[in-house]
């Protein structure tokens, strides 16, 4: 029997609930059939699939309105929330857990839950019944030696709980004392001497009722201010891996840097082709390479050649298992962790110029309107005829001289991808695919590695070149892979929900704007009462009926071009959308307006794009990838790894801000209210990408008081409102570096024409 199978059986009983001598009855399970539903039965519980309310009773957590699994997310104040796995009928948003029930868990843990009073509005509180599984296996935090013994204060403040140290466990062995960039060990044999420094613990009891968690350090990272530090805590807070095992060094090792002849048999030869790379100035490894023809006939021949990873990584393998496990690279704004060793990533599997690579590749052909007329996937072998950088090609397009001439017989070669690119962005624009364009930040370092600005991150046509050409080759896989019927992964994006969007269509009617929502007639939305902070307000919730096509906020995206509304709605908009993920069930990617979509071009450094060639090569030599339900597996594993890079990503960028503006407390600038809540005005430093907040009971002149119906804080006596979108002068009272928080003041004109008479005198 199935996994499946079983939890569908459960799930039929009454009230899907069932116990173990009730199963082996029912399902006849006798001698090595037993064993194997204890095996089932455990994996079920397990995965939260199953809840084992007492020993031998089991329940089905799906479409049970008793329990709920999911993570916990704490609040730094104790109290904490279920995000439930599945959509729970008659509740609306996550399920609080209050700080006595939550105190036995830890943030991020999976969590069984039973849910208790039920609001009117679909609020639903729940108290803690078990933990599934635990998120933290280790804690970093800052180090303490206080009187009643050792502890370590986790720098995660939603982590609440101090860890409590046994005096034996606290030094490590030697080669974990290492110094803030590991170029040499500590020294530390007194534990009284790691106060105040930065520790990983190893958690070997968790907490419970009334009592502290335990651990060992095992590893000692330096002091707070050490430089490189901040990224240490990052990688060790999200439990990033971060250090290849030996086993996996060892394979990579192994791993010839050169090609042997009985590697090319049965590959095509792409070496004759003036086939390059483009990336940005600082890539080190090289995913894809692309050409460009224009076929007798008038088409366009576009090529696209992938490293062929998966010739060197095979399923079982140290290396894939290390790969799996991390699921994708990170990348730090001063440095990466990267999915493969660098034997492969930088060297074997990179498509370095001038050197011979194995590829995997997507041959298309497209006619003048963009569509696509044939396709070809092959294996291949190429020599990249050059590395380029975005900013050369777009200067070369631009009619650059100097590089027009150094690259005089590639010209031809780089003006057909420009053609091309326009063709084919004109054809995903006529489909509805969003083309959000928000700023993105670009930490600048000086040569020493310390943190000189944030500026925008320098985008051109040359980027828009290798973004259509990837699209297209991602589409076409995800496309072959669907019509020959083999299971796959897809990277879906699915509609969004209906809520978030009336949320953001009452944001956007206080400038102007709408994405045509409001068009459907006013009766077809339901009302519901939500009591917020003692007061009852009228909220409206669509229906699930209610459909918003992307070429709705396609068109609105066009409409804010140029705006001084412009960042601000398209960030909300974005916010309104729901996240992409991978998954084996395909439902099309909404953003992209894509019926099939999925991730092929960076096998390098993500995950999933290994197992779809591993897929594609199948469907290649037509025979059935062994995948099962570890296909299903790999994609939640992947989705999960990709918001845990992402939050790490995230983080440290926002840390190095707050550790730059440190500096810089005391000075004025010019910004933009980016947010208004009952906590005061959060505001966009202009050019910096730097937020702060500008408490409401600092704003001058009058006490003020924030109005939800219109988004507004408004003074109580002058009326002066502040809104989403106003330019205001700001001054930098202070850091909170810990929390990575800013806090302004506004600056009034007459403050500011003070200070220039002043220098003027």
């Amino acid at each position: 029997m199935s996994e499946a199978a079983l939890l569908e059986h459960i799930a039929r009983l009454p009230h899907g609930k069932a116990n173990y001598k009730q199963l082996i009855r029912e399902l006849g399970a006798r001698g090595a059939s037993r064993e194997e539903l204890e095996i089932l039965l455990a994996r079920l519980v397990a995965r939260g699939d199953l809840i084992e309310t007492r020993a031998g009773h089991f329940t089905a957590v799906r479409g049970n309105r008793e329990f709920a699994v999911g993570r916990l997310s704490m609040h730094r104040d104790g109290y904490g929330f279920l995000i439930s796995d599945h959509p729970l009928e008659g509740i609306a948003g996550d399920i609080y857990i209050g700080a006595d029930s939550a105190r036995s868990a830890m943030h991020g843990d999976r969590v069984v839950v039973r849910i208790g009073r039920v609001a009117p509005d679909g609020r639903a509180d729940g108290e803690l019944v078990k933990v599934i599984r635990r998120a933290h296996p280790t804690v970093v935090g800052e180090f303490q030696v206080r009187p009643r013994g050792f502890f370590v204060i986790p720098h995660d403040e939603r982590l609440q709980d101090w860890v409590q140290i046994p005096e034996d466990l606290a030094i490590p062995a030697p080669t974990a004392q290492i110094d803030r960039i590991g170029l040499k060990p500590l020294e530390i044999t007194d534990p009284a001497k790691l106060d105040g420094m930065i520790v990983n613990v190893e958690l070997l009891e968790y907490p419970a009722e009334g009592q502290r968690a335990v651990g060992r350090v095992v590893e000692i990272l330096g002091f707070p201010d050490d430089f490189g530090i901040d990224v240490e805590i990052v990688i060790r807070k999200h439990h990033l891996p971060h250090r290849f095992p030996a086993d996996v060094v060892e394979q990579a090792e192994s791993i010839p840097g050169v090609i042997a002849a009985g590697e090319l048999v049965g590959r095509e030869d792409f070496r004759s082709l003036d086939i390059v790379t483009i990336d940005g100035e600082t890539a080190r490894d090289f995913d894809d390479a692309v050409w460009v023809d224009r076929l007798a006939g008038g088409n366009f021949a576009l090529q696209v050649h992938i490293a062929d990873v998966s010739h060197y990584v095979k399923p079982g393998s140290p290396i894939d298992a290390e790969a799996r496990l991390r699921g994708t690279s990170v990348y730090f704004p001063d440095r990466a962790v990267p999915m493969l060793p660098f034997e492969l990533s930088i060297n074997i599997c990179s498509l370095n110029p001038h050197v011979d690579r194995l590829v995997l590749s997507a041959l298309l052909e497209f006619d003048h309107q963009g569509d696509l007329v044939s396709q070809k996937f092959v294996r291949g072998v190429i020599r990249s005829a050059e590395r380029m950088t975005y900013t050369d090609v777009h200067l070369l397009l631009e009619g650059d001289a100097r590089l027009r001439d150094r690259y005089r017989d590639l010209l031809p070669r780089f003006e057909l991808m420009k053609e091309l690119a326009l063709i084919l962005n004109r054809k995903r624009m006529r489909r509805g695919s969003i083309d959000f364009d928000l700023p993105e930040p670009l930490i600048e370092f000086d040569q020493f590695g310390v943190m000189t600005g944030v500026i925008r991150l320098p985008r051109n046509f040359a980027h828009r070149i290798i973004e259509e050409f990837m699209l297209s080759a991602n589409e076409a896989v995800a496309a072959h892979l669907e019509a020959s019927g083999l299971p796959s992964i897809y990277r879906i994006h699915e509609l969004p929900d209906p809520k978030r969007v009336m949320e953001f269509e009452e944001v956007a009617a206080h400038f102007g704007f709408s994405l045509g929502v409001g068009a459907i007639p006013v009766k077809k939305f339901g009302y519901v009462d939500q009591r917020r902070d003692g007061k009852v307000r009228r909220e409206v919730v669509l229906p699930g009926e209610v459909k918003i096509s992307s070429r709705q906020y396609q068109k609105l995206v066009a409409k804010l071009e140029g705006k001084p509304e412009e960042r601000i709605l398209s960030y909300l908009m974005l916010r309104s959308l729901k996240q992409a993920r991978y998954s084996t069930d395909n439902v099309g990617h909404f953003a992209l307006a894509s019926p099939s979509y999925t991730h092929f071009t960076s096998p390098i450094r993500r995950y999933p794009d290994l197992m779809v060639h591993r897929l594609l090569a199948a469907a290649l030599d037509a025979w059935a990838y062994a995948t099962g339900p570890e296909l299903s597996a790999v994609a939640d594993e992947c989705s999960q790894s990709e918001r845990r890079a992402a939050e790490a990503e995230r983080e440290l960028v926002e840390w190095k801000k707050a550790k730059y503006m440190d500096q810089r407390v005391g000075e004025e600038f010019d910004a933009l209210v980016i947010s208004t809540t009952k906590y005061g005005l959060f505001v966009e430093l202009e050019n910096l990408f730097i937020e702060g907040l500008v408490p409401i009971d600092s704003l001058p002149g009058d006490r003020y008081s924030y109005h939800e119906n219109v988004r507004k804080i408004i003074g109580r006596h002058t009326r002066r409102e502040f809104s989403i979108g106003d330019k205001v002068r700001v001054l930098l009272e202070r850091v909170d570096r810990l929390e990575r928080k800013l806090q302004f003041s506004l600056v009034e004109p007459e403050r500011v024409s003070t200070k220039r008479k002043k220098r003027r005198g």
